[in-house]
């Protein structure tokens, strides 16, 4: 199962890759309406989650949340790419090293849902902004594309 689950979050941040070569810089920062963060604000956390469950997982326990990409940063295309390789980078190398425990298996399960939940948001933000889906998403989860 923790194999399916490493191939799946892969993917995912392929499919990340994918999306926002296809979004502005505009569209990163771009609100649905007065409760809404950004399609940047999401990436934000993605990357975020990524490092923190990295960490969780060399500890064999949570230590918190942290971030490396700035506020500012999640508007920049390139900046956000940047962040999405490194955290990657940075969770594979953590689950190579490590004996997998309940509480580390645990964790990894708890990433994979935090990241469903932000490709759920995501798809909500970029059908507001009337953009088209890459065709891996598309294909996915069957969405619609804008005409």
């Amino acid at each position: 199962m923790r194999t399916k689950v490493i191939e799946h979050l892969n993917a995912a941040e392929l499919a990340h890759h994918q999306l926002i070569d296809l979004l502005s810089e505009d569209d990163l920062g771009r609100r649905m309406g007065d409760r809404s963060n950004t399609v940047g604000a999401q990436m934000w956390c993605v990357v975020g989650a990524r490092e923190s469950y990295a960490k969780a997982i060399e500890n064999d326990g949570w230590i918190g949340f942290g971030c490396s990409l700035s506020g500012e940063d999640t508007t920049s295309k390139d900046l956000v790419l940047e962040a999405l390789a490194r955290s990657r980078a940075l969770l594979a190398e953590a689950m190579d090293g490590v004996d997998w425990t309940d509480t580390r298996e645990g964790l990894l399960l708890d990433l994979l849902e935090h990241e469903v939940q932000h490709q759920g948001q995501i798809i909500r933000y970029v059908y507001s902004l009337g953009r088209r889906f890459p065709e891996s998403w598309a294909t996915r989860w069957a969405l619609d594309q804008p005409d």
